[in-house]
């Protein structure tokens, strides 16, 4: 049923006309307003996300993100720069770009008084997806809401609404799928669902584009990561490489009268409570931290009952690249 969907515009992906990269960024600069009130959302950001893959965006709140998204989609207006979407300048041949391109945004965006049928009916004419080639019913199905189809929209869940989102962006089968913050506010058995579409659509070829504050969403998920802040890139490289440049871990304590403050010797390796007799530090590999944490644990008196590590992960190398922008 996935592969049929991506199959509807055949011509749009053809074999001898794949580009290496779904989306390539040069140089984009994109400056709201004018004069002393220019706010400057992308400052020359360079990027290229690999067809095929599980691309994740993250940065802070205000870091471009959804700048970048708006002008890939055709929403907005670039500064300076180049932006291609599956090859097509989204200045050059913005009615190309936009066809390879699906985006779910982060809002709810929904005629309250259409139906998911006649949405995607819409949606469909819009894209010019002839009648006899639009897909509703199997779209619906594959989203979970084929039995909601002639329901108003009004009447569905907020995790419903979210899949109707997700339908929407696909009707046109497009090869790049754009996902700004899916999974916000959805529960547990929802968000699982949703990435097990997602999974089955890159596997048949989609690149998929994903931002999220969920970073270990990000981390289990994505092949290849770019985090970016200030509208910059403040590194871009595959998942496993950019884990690999962290070279600490976390090292928890478990003592037996947890001490408030704790002990100044512990400052310098960030030490903090994390949990009712935890206490968490951060220690390089091999440079003997580990060992000095916990004589600084005994040191103060404390009786350590249990020790356990865990390596750095996605999360400690954003916070340390946007710390640093601060």
């Amino acid at each position: 049923m996935v592969q049929s969907l991506i199959d509807t515009k055949a011509n749009l992906i053809h074999s001898d006309q794949l580009p290496d990269h779904a989306v390539e960024v040069r140089d984009l600069v994109k400056i709201y307003g004018r004069g002393v009130s220019a706010k400057r959302a992308l400052n020359g950001l360079n990027l290229d996300i690999p067809r095929g893959s599980i691309f994740g965006l993250l940065g802070p709140n205000g870091a471009g993100k959804s700048t970048l998204i708006n002008i890939m989609a055709g929403l907005t207006l670039k500064t300076s720069g180049e932006v291609r979407v599956w090859g097509r300048d989204v200045s050059t041949n913005p009615r190309g770009a936009k066809a390879a391109i699906g985006v779910v945004p982060q809002e709810l965006n929904l005629d309250p008084f259409f139906t998911p049928r006649e949405l995607l009916d819409v949606q469909a004419g819009m894209f010019g997806v002839p009648r006899e080639k639009r897909r509703t019913m199997e779209i619906l199905d594959m989203v979970g809401l084929a039995d909601k189809a002639d329901a108003y929209a009004r009447a569905l869940s907020g995790g419903m609404r979210r899949r109707l989102l997700v339908a929407k962006a696909m009707v046109h089968s497009p090869p790049v799928l754009v996902l700004d913050e899916p999974t916000a506010g959805v529960d547990v058995e929802l968000r699982r669902q949703l990435w097990e579409q997602v999974l089955g659509l890159n596997a048949r070829g989609v690149t998929i584009l994903l931002t999220t504050h969920y970073l270990e969403e990000a981390e289990q998920l994505c092949d290849r990561i770019a985090i970016i802040d200030n509208g910059e890139v403040l590194a871009c490289d595959t998942k496993d490489n950019l884990l690999n440049k962290l070279e600490s871990k976390r090292l928890v304590v478990t003592v037996e009268r947890l001490p408030n403050p704790l002990p100044e010797q512990l400052q310098k390796f960030q030490a903090r409570i994390v949990g009712p007799d935890q206490i968490e530090a951060v220690c390089a590999h091999g440079d003997g931290s580990a060992v000095a944490v916990l004589d600084g644990i005994r040191q103060a008196g404390l009786i350590v009952r249990d020790v356990s590590s865990k390596e750095a992960g996605l999360e400690e190398l954003f916070l340390r690249l946007t710390a640093r922008r601060e």
